[in-house]
């Protein structure tokens, strides 16, 4: 396994580790701990994205990292 693989596995994981549990009604959407788990995981997923190059999985992640970082912000403005 290369770096890029090992970063976007780890990327991968981290999203998956959210949303398991999310499902499993230990952390809320809402969640300081959701929202960073899913900046950091499609962060890491997006930069190893790139890597490769996979340009529909940059955007995707990007997306996803974006979106979370925007609801990160407001988490912390409501707190």
């Amino acid at each position: 396994m290369n770096s890029s693989e090992i970063m976007g596995s780890l990327g991968v994981a981290i999203l998956l580790l959210a949303f398991v549990l999310n499902m499993l009604k230990i952390i809320r959407t809402e969640s300081l701990s959701y929202l960073l788990l899913n900046l950091i995981g499609a962060g890491i997923a997006c930069f190893a994205s790139w890597l490769i190059p996979y340009f529909p999985f940059v955007i995707l992640e990007g997306v996803w990292a974006v979106v979370s970082l925007v609801s990160l912000v407001k988490h912390l403005g409501n707190s």
